[in-house]
């Protein structure tokens, strides 16, 4: 709804409004009431939960615009239709409104998304499998996919498969299948080309199902990837963030790429906006370790050890994560901290070394270098 304002802020409480349904909508994941329509019940006055009853609509949105001399404040609520309860809110204080007004919207956007992605996860993960339909089957698959797993990554992967075969044109379950093969790959939990395969006939699915979806084309940015395609895979992540500004995960795995192989300064500068746009991501671990990669490769160790730490210390980090902990680690000599991230890599993967860590990433060959001789400090 356009945010409420006084007299000549009424245009950009309007405006604002505007903005934010735009952004939505180009995230693909949500079906979004157009601007018009809610202007129309504004003009009436018609508040916003009268506004979702008469739209049918399950979420709300709207806030307050007021500005007290130079300084600005923007109030924003996301309300649950059915029971009325505010799910989510926010508070922006803006020395300059009109400087930082699309930054505001990419920020509200994004946390939208997040928090009615993670409100539909946790309401599917109630359902009985037999009920569900494919919107729920893919949060339900989206619920054990951040799990990080195998026995988890394996139920994601009966979730989108249900979700696909209930509605094959739904791209962003086909996306969520493609990321399965993905982890598969990656962490080794199965054979890797077989898995590579896989994760790049999903997200071709994907494409064919709305090419116009960022999901869609992280997926296949990732599957690239995994084919050591550098270029070709930060073109299509470079596609996903065109078509969705606000896509966090676009962001975070142009950092991820970045990092080992690309432009450090560029997957620092992702990895930034990734976390401003998601800063309680699921996959914030991946965001924080990709920082930490790129430092290292800068010859900035000490300040990459902060970022790898707080990486590790994310409640879903993976032995990958904390092997970039353990080796950032090693190079600054930090080696009793550092075997601490051993012992707890070896108790999920038992004779874990650095080649299993090279092998899961594409490093450059200094980059490659310095893992190693951390690796090498501390007996792995």
């Amino acid at each position: 709804m356009p945010f409420a304002a006084q007299d000549d802020d009424a245009r950009i409480g309007i405006a604002l409004a505007h903005d934010v349904v735009t952004r939505l909508a180009k995230l693909r994941s949500l079906f979004v009431i157009g601007q018009g329509s809610v202007s129309a019940l504004h003009a009436r006055g018609m508040d916003a939960q009268e506004a979702a009853r008469l739209l049918r609509v399950d979420y709300s949105c709207s806030g307050t615009l007021r500005r007290e001399g130079a300084v600005a404040t923007i109030e924003v609520e996301l309300v649950e239709s059915a029971t009325a309860h505010v799910v989510w809110a926010e508070r922006f204080e803006l020395a300059d409104i009109f400087g930082v007004l699309d930054e505001i919207g990419n920020r509200i956007v994004a946390s939208l998304a997040a928090e009615i992605e993670a409100l539909e996860r946790n309401r599917a993960i109630l359902l009985p499998p037999g009920s569900l339909d494919a919107w729920s089957a893919h949060h339900r698959g989206l619920w054990h996919m951040y799990r990080f797993d195998p026995p988890d990554n394996a139920k994601a992967q009966h979730f989108f498969e249900t979700a696909v075969r209930l509605d094959p044109t739904f791209s962003r379950a086909w996306a969520g299948l493609s990321f399965t093969h993905f982890q598969n790959a990656f962490q080794g939990w199965t054979a890797r080309e077989p898995e590579t395969q896989q994760a790049t006939d999903a997200a071709a699915q994907a494409l064919m199902a709305d090419d116009r979806d960022p999901s869609a084309h992280w997926a296949m940015g990732r599957a690239l990837w995994l084919r050591e395609g550098h270029d070709a895979s930060v073109g299509e992540l470079e596609q996903a963030v065109e078509l969705s500004p606000n896509f966090a995960l676009g962001h975070y795995t142009l950092a991820f790429v970045h990092s080992q192989s690309g432009d450090p300064q560029a997957a620092i500068a992702a990895s930034d906006h990734a976390r401003l746009l998601s800063p309680f991501d699921p996959l914030l671990f991946g965001m924080l370790g990709s920082r930490a990669i790129a430092l290292v490769r800068l010859d900035r160790v000490d300040e990459a050890v902060r970022w790898a730490v707080r990486a590790a210390a994310r409640p879903n980090a993976h032995p990958h994560i904390h092997a970039i902990a353990a080796f950032t680690l090693g190079l600054a000599g930090s080696l009793d901290e550092a075997r601490r991230h051993a012992a707890i890599i070896r108790g999920v993967v038992p004779g874990y070394r650095f080649d299993d860590f090279a092998a899961a990433f594409r490093f450059d060959a200094e980059a490659s270098r310095r893992f190693r001789e951390g690796a090498r400090r501390i007996g792995m």
